[in-house]
């Protein structure tokens, strides 16, 4: 047999292998695995109305209880006060909420509005605005270009990302002004009333009431540290100190306004 011409049975037993140098066997790479992560919710505009509600709730009826207290008032009286701080406060907050966020989005709407006209009006000019934002970015100004026509196809889409790329917002995910509302009045209405529990109870003591607050204003910091990933000793420390501020403050202008009426 001619050692240079290869063996029929071993051709025959390789079947249909195709001819040429057989490339070394190795490690495949691996499929690329999705990301297993989700995002917190920050457009639906509860989470900063309900931590500016039960922060202002704690401040608030801390200041005011300082306040009254160092004057010299009565338990009664001091009671009195934080409730009505509680229910003043609460109705105010969620209101002032409803309006801020009611009015943002009404602007919102107002601006989606005119890209919409320009959109109908101008759709060239537009989609060259939009590809040279990208082509500013770093894309390719043939992919940034074709991306920007592909996009007039579709005007609801088109839409969606002009007011992205020149509003910096959402279209679709704008605050709720109602969940604003009743989130900031609730959490207001709860940290307003946790200086006032001790009182409640029957203790006559300030400084019980405004260490309850102080632990309260700790609590509230620590707990958005779950949504801000900051440490939450740091996150509580803040806003107890905040607050021990305007306390001391109230406490000093309350006891120098009792002591010169009496």
């Amino acid at each position: 047999m001619n050692p240079d011409k290869p063996d029929p049975a071993v051709t025959a037993e390789s079947g249909a292998r195709a001819a040429g140098p057989v490339p070394p066997e190795g490690p495949r790479p691996e499929a690329v695995k999705p990301i297993d992560h989700e995002h917190a919710d920050v457009s639906g505009g509860w989470l900063r109305a309900a931590t500016f509600g039960a922060m202002d709730g704690l401040v608030t009826n801390i200041g005011l209880i300082a306040g009254v207290g160092g004057a010299g008032v009565s338990a009664h009286t001091v009671v009195l006060t934080g409730v009505a701080g509680l229910v003043a406060g609460a109705i105010s907050m969620g209101l002032g909420e409803y309006a801020s966020v009611r009015t943002a989005n009404e602007q919102i709407e107002a601006e989606i509005a005119k890209e919409r006209r320009e959109l109908r009006h101008n759709p060239a000019a537009e989609a060259a605005e939009l590809a040279q934002r990208w082509i500013d970015r770093g894309i390719s100004p043939e992919l940034a270009r074709q991306l920007a026509e592909d996009l007039r196809a579709q005007p609801d889409e088109a839409l969606r990302m002009h007011v992205r790329e020149e509003l910096g917002i959402d279209p679709d995910s704008k605050p709720s002004p109602w969940t604003a509302a009743i989130s900031s009045f609730v959490c207001f209405s709860v940290g307003a009333l946790i200086p006032l529990l001790s009182y409640l109870f029957g203790s006559e003591s300030l400084w019980l009431a405004l260490g309850i607050g102080g632990l309260g204003l700790f609590v509230v910091g620590a707990l958005t540290a779950r949504f801000t990933r900051r440490r939450w000793w740091s996150a509580g420390l803040r806003q107890l100190l905040l607050g021990a501020a305007a306390a001391g403050a109230t406490y000093l202008i309350g006891a120098a306004i009792g002591v010169s009426t009496a």
